[in-house]
C-alpha cells in the first residue's frame, strides 16, 4: 500500500512563506511524477507545480518566480517552497504521485495524499 503524507499547510500572513513536504511511503519501486495541486472554495482543482524523476518542471503560471518545487528521489519526497504569498494563494493542497509501480512488472497507479489547508491573510 502506498501512502502520501503531507506536511506544512497553516496560515500565513500576505508576502510571507511556507514550505509543504510530501513524503511517499510504501512498497515502490519507481514514480513518474510527483506534484501539488490545489483547490480553493468553489473552484477546480489546478495544477501548482509538478516534477519528474528525470528533474524535469511544471509550474501554474500564477505561482511562476514565486514557487519551487524540488524532490528528493531516494526518499521518494517532494517540497515545494512558497514565497511571496498572496490571499488568493488560499487553498487546499493535495500531494499527487503519478504513475507509481511497486514493482518492475506491475501497473502503474496514481496516489493522492490527504491535503494540507495554506491560508494566507491579507
Amino acid at each position: 500500500q502506498v501512502q502520501l503524507v503531507e506536511s506544512g499547510g497553516g496560515l500565513v500572513q500576505a508576502g510571507g512563506s511556507l514550505r509543504l513536504s510530501c513524503a511517499a511511503s510504501g512498497s515502490i519501486f519507481s514514480i513518474n511524477a510527483m506534484g501539488w495541486y490545489r483547490q480553493a472554495p468553489g473552484k477546480q482543482r489546478e495544477l501548482v507545480a509538478a516534477i519528474t524523476t528525470g528533474g524535469n518542471t511544471n509550474y501554474a503560471d500564477s505561482v511562476k518566480g514565486r514557487f519551487t518545487i524540488s524532490r528528493a528521489n531516494a526518499k521518494n519526497t517532494i517540497y515545494l517552497q512558497m514565497n511571496t504569498l498572496k490571499p488568493e494563494d488560499t487553498a487546499v493542497y493535495s500531494c499527487n504521485a503519478e504513475g507509481v509501480k511497486i514493482t518492475f512488472w506491475a501497473p502503474k497507479h496514481d496516489y493522492w495524499g490527504q491535503g494540507t489547508q495554506v491560508t494566507v491573510s491579507s
